[in-house]
């Protein structure tokens, strides 16, 4: 690598963040792993990354954003690109997930998390997407989740924020093509992270009271997923793997660590959504004007 890619990651305070920020930086990446309340609440993860990038001399810096404050985010983007010059690479990864049942979420909940987990998303693409345009190259990675593609019982209202994630990050992924700029999403399955430690749960507890034994969803959901194990490092190397491929070569949609048949299911759907999107562009006449790269992951090609 003649000249080290800038990655810029949100939510490094997190298990999938700090690990994307650790392997990236031990790959000769210059990182910007960045977090909200560096000096409060997170102090000791960040003050633990600092020192862990000079121990070992790493091109690791340590920004404070918060990606719900349009001014925050903006403050960051500024930083980093003052700092080195460009940005290669946006690793969309903040976020936290939400058990309950849709109508047992109040109001206030349903916004508190399309601001986080969509709308922090929105305002970092805004930010950096500018920077990219003008040097004519750059990559946005959107960690969404299987919930991103099932409306699961009991994960409505997290499952609600990553469905509009992908929206998002689809309509970009063809937009941008013509810009040099790369829109990518991965999946991932369910992973003991601290993603799972962030979560909140329906408040409306007389609705939920309703349901009978159908109130029991939310829990049993999150007790099975928090009791999976799979390694968190697989998601990490496969963002790797998204950075150093080939722009013309990078799939819209990957899968990682969702097993057995829902692995084939989950890649097969990808792969047919993207055929018929591209049947669609073809149809209203705007394929020559998105040029969409990649042809899709089939169903062989899931990770698991």
């Amino acid at each position: 690598m003649s000249q080290a890619k800038v990655v810029l990651i949100t939510g490094c305070s997190s298990r999938f963040g700090r690990l994307m920020a650790e392997t990236l930086a031990r790959k000769s990446y210059q990182v910007f792993a960045t977090m909200r309340a560096v000096k409060d609440r997170n102090s000791n993860a960040a003050q633990e990354l600092r020192a862990l990038a000079e121990r070992e001399s790493l091109q690791m810096h340590m920004l404070e954003l918060d990606f719900t404050d349009d001014a925050s985010v903006e403050r960051a983007v500024e930083n980093t690109h003052a700092q080195a010059g460009c940005i290669d690479v946006l690793i969309n990864n903040a976020g936290y997930t939400f058990y309950g049942l849709a109508e047992a979420a109040t109001l206030e909940q349903f916004k508190r998390i399309m601001d986080t987990n969509f709308f922090g998303v929105v305002r970092m693409n805004r930010a950096v997407l500018p920077h990219m345009r003008r040097q004519g190259s750059g990559l946005l990675v959107h960690i969404s989740s299987g919930a991103g593609r099932m409306g699961s019982p009991g994960l409505g209202l997290y499952s609600a924020s990553k469905f509009a994630l992908e929206a998002l990050a689809e309509a970009y992924h063809y937009e941008l093509a013509s810009q040099g700029i790369d829109s990518v999403i991965v999946e991932p399955g369910a992973y003991a992270t601290a993603i799972s430690e962030k979560r909140e749960y329906a408040a409306d507890e007389s609705r939920a009271s309703a349901y009978g034994s159908a109130n029991e969803i939310p829990k049993r959901l999150s007790a099975a997923l928090n009791s999976w194990r799979a390694n968190p490092q697989e998601v990490v190397d496969s963002v790797v793997r998204i950075i150093e491929i080939p722009a013309s070569e990078r799939s819209l949609r990957l899968t990682v660590g969702i097993g057995g048949a829902g692995a084939n299911g989950f890649a097969g759907l990808n792969y047919i959504s993207e055929q018929m999107m591209k049947d669609f562009l073809t149809t209203i006449g705007v394929a020559p004007l998105v040029t969409p790269r990649g042809k899709g992951p089939r169903p062989e090609e899931s990770e698991s």
